[in-house]
Parts: C-alpha cells; structure tokens; sequence
C-alpha cells in the first residue's frame, strides 16, 4: 500500500486528508510519482487539477519529489501546495 497525504488547500478541496493506493493499481518496482498522479487523476476533475497544477508540489517519504522518482509500498507520497512564511 501508498499511503498518499493531502495538505492545505488540497485537502479541503478533496474532503479527505488521507487515501491509500493498493500497489497492484499502479505497476510494482516501475513505480514513479507520474504513474501515482496518472492513477489518483482518474479519480476526477478536482484530483487532475491538484494533481497537475503547475505549483503542486510533491514529497516521497517526507524527501521532495518529482515525476520521476519511484514510489514503492509502504511509502508515504504527499502533496501540497507552495508555502511561504514570515
């Protein structure tokens, strides 16, 4: 299993702050960030705009992330939009 996190704005929007992705919904040890994103994307309208926005930023394991980096089970993926502090 993935464990995929949404945070902020994300998971307001999705209603849900946690969902998790059975690895044989996605391909074992081809696994990329692209391929998680394709999968939660076919949920729907809302999950393709979090997912592809051009600011949406990704962590793997809680390390930053992108498309190309493998996901595998028993990893955490989050997504969440940019923060600024002050």
């Amino acid at each position: 299993m993935i464990s995929v996190r949404f945070f902020a704005k994300y998971r307001e929007q999705l209603g849900i702050s946690t969902f998790t992705v059975a690895v044989n919904e996605i391909d074992p040890g081809k696994s990329t960030v692209a391929t998680l994103k394709a999968v939660l994307a076919a949920k729907g309208d809302v999950w393709r705009e979090i997912l592809y926005a051009e600011n949406t930023l990704c962590a793997v394991n809680q390390d930053l992330a992108g498309d190309n980096d493998v996901v595998a089970s028993g990893d955490e993926v989050a997504f969440y939009p940019p923060v600024t502090g002050g």
